[in-house]
């Protein structure tokens, strides 16, 4: 196999072009995109990237039984194999992906998987960046790369050819909103008697997320000690999944139980217990914390959804359920926690979480200022 390095008129990289027989004495000349800009004195480079590919098809011993393989169904296989070794959750999102946006999108191409260009992965970019912002790009591209990483440990390619394109540059999520100290204040007293109001309860004061608030059972908090452990998560998926375990070790941990909050929680045990009373053969009793007044667990999504008609019925500005974790966070910096203690707080297992959220906290002050300062300076008649 041989290999030279060329350019296309109009197009702003190196190409590479191989010359080599197939398998079936065929001659094959195809074009790679190195994707090194001409402009710059970056031939060298082009060609130094001309060796890695030669020594990656000249000596990489590739799996010819499956040349004809078509990328759509090898991702499929893919698919359908990953399930046996990730999180339910985690295979459900790539399955979700994977059969609304990567598939449509290959499917008429007809493309064998050993066909795949990095040109043709940047067109699948061009063609979504359109409509999605670029992280959600380069969260489709992430479960693309690990199929081709796949084929690649399986000897059916040479190379992943997400890793030669240009990724679209990821942008800093600023969407999250925070509700002061008044907001929670009022927050807390609108959700008294609220089917959420234990939930909301648990995630001002811990900054619990959702998942970790409907995880909650009884048996995990200890009122003689005063702890709380978090240790068992609620999420969705296609169907809802329970599981013994947290986002991350740090989130694995026992909370000190504060004497409200503990008051509380008594008095909504003995509501539950009342509940369970008044209807003792269709009451459910799982020995969950958050639950309807039937007994059943409350659901992902029913927090999310009754959490924003409770904001609006009561004329409340429009967050998240997950600002709440957020709010907490700027809770305790109006009390005049430091950083690390919103960490320990908030159980973030990368400080550099807690500091995103710092910023954010930190820009609301300044806006802040920036509007009473423009107020003054307007009543000079500047």
């Amino acid at each position: 196999m041989t290999g030279s390095i060329t350019t296309k008129k109009g197009r702003p990289h190196y190409y590479i072009v191989l010359n080599y027989l197939d398998e079936n004495g065929k001659r094959k000349r195809p074009t790679i995109n190195t994707y090194i800009p001409i402009k710059g004195g970056n031939k060298r480079a082009a060609k130094e990237k001309l060796k890695e590919v030669l020594f990656e098809y000249e000596f990489q011993k590739l799996d010819f039984s499956r040349k004809d393989e078509m990328f759509v169904d090898f991702m499929k296989e893919w698919l359908d194999n990953l399930q046996f070794s990730i999180e339910p959750t985690t295979y459900d999102g790539y399955k979700l992906i994977l059969e609304r946006k990567v598939i449509p999108f290959f499917q008429p191409k007809r493309l064998k998987l050993k066909d795949v260009t990095p040109e043709h992965i940047q067109m699948f970019v061009r063609y979504h960046i359109e409509s999605v912002s670029a992280n959600t790009v380069r969260k489709y591209l992430t479960n693309i790369s690990k199929c081709f990483d796949s084929a690649v440990r399986q000897n059916i390619i040479a190379f992943n050819p997400v890793k030669r394109i240009d990724l679209p540059k990821k942008q800093k999520y600023t969407g999250a909103k925070f509700y002061n100290e008044r907001l929670i204040e009022q927050l807390l007293t609108i959700s008294k008697g609220d089917p959420l109001e234990i939930v909301i309860l648990l995630a001002v004061f811990y900054g619990l997320r959702r998942s970790e608030c409907l995880g909650i059972k009884w048996s995990a908090i200890d009122f003689e000690n005063g702890t709380i452990a978090i240790k068992h998560t609620v999420v969705n998926s296609s169907r809802e999944y329970r599981k013994d375990s947290t986002k991350n070790n740090s989130s694995n941990t026992v909370i000190p139980l504060a004497k409200g909050i503990a008051n509380r929680l008594e008095a909504w045990r003995a509501e539950q217990a009342y509940h369970k009373h008044l209807q003792p053969n269709d009451y459910i009793d799982e020995g969950y914390v958050c639950t309807q007044f039937d007994g059943s667990l409350i659901k992902p999504n029913y927090v999310s959804q009754h959490f924003k008609k409770l904001l609006a019925r009561n004329g409340m500005p429009h967050i998240r359920f997950h600002d709440l974790r957020h709010s907490s966070a700027g809770y305790l910096k109006y009390l005049g926690f430091d950083l690390k203690d919103i960490q320990t707080w908030l159980r973030h297992g990368d400080i550099g979480t807690t500091m995103n959220i710092y910023v954010n906290l930190d820009m609301t002050a300044k806006t802040k200022i920036a509007d009473r300062l423009d107020a003054c300076i307007a009543s000079f008649g500047v």
